[in-house]
């Protein structure tokens, strides 16, 4: 569809990224429905089931650094994924990351959390640097990942089964990057343990009392 066919409200761009995310990760609709049968808010849940794995990765971090998988074993990690050019759900979405960083401050590097980049062709180290400069990031235990977009699609789409998927562009030529804003909760052996939806408030509560069951039980 041409970008003349897309000028809708912020509005109603957030609900279809949304929309399409979900419809585009079954897994996680799946997966969501799980957990929500099984938990309730304010008790820890001992159950969190595995649902896949991280996969091996080589990426950058937004100080030009190496990063690998492997380098994020042995401590529960929440990965989220965004986009620097993203006029819609992206800066949202990094507040809210904002918020569980802010929440589980005390655990310190017995978290981690990492933003995907899923516009890696212009996601530069710098650029996500930069980026990363507009909130309260914590440096030692937040970081942001691009690399090659081969490899990004790998690990988002086929390891975390997170929807991405580029549908034209905006008026000023920015692409239109459909991606799901769901949370992804790992534990200390990179393995998928719940998927949040970030536009729910009770379900970010529950990510950090579930984020930090992990970290009790890795330590």
């Amino acid at each position: 569809m041409s970008s003349e066919g897309r000028r809708d409200s912020p509005q109603a761009r957030i609900r279809r990224a949304r929309a399409i995310g979900l419809c585009a990760a079954g897994l996680v609709a799946l997966v969501l429905g799980v957990l929500l049968a099984v938990s309730s808010l304010g008790e820890p849940n001992p159950e969190l089931p595995v649902l896949g794995e991280m996969p091996s990765f080589e990426l950058v971090d937004h100080r030009g650094e190496p990063a690998a998988a492997e380098d994020y074993r042995g401590a529960p990690l929440v990965a989220n994924f965004i986009f620097t050019r993203c006029p819609t759900v992206c800066p949202v979405f990094t507040m809210k990351m904002e918020q569980v960083s802010a929440e589980t401050e005390d655990l310190g590097p017995e978290l981690k959390l990492v933003s995907f980049s899923v516009d890696p062709e212009h996601d530069t180290p710098e650029r996500l640097a930069s980026y990363a400069n507009e909130y309260d990031v914590d440096h030692d235990r937040w970081s942001f990942l691009t690399g090659d977009p081969a490899e990004i699609e790998r690990t988002v789409r086929d390891g975390l089964h997170i929807a991405m998927e580029e549908e034209g562009e905006f008026p000023d030529g920015t692409p239109d990057i459909i991606h799901n804003t769901h949370f992804v909760l790992l534990d200390d052996d990179l393995q998928i343990r719940g998927y949040y939806d970030s536009n729910d408030a009770e379900r970010i509560e529950e990510l950090v009392r579930d984020a930090r069951y992990l970290a009790d039980k890795a330590h």
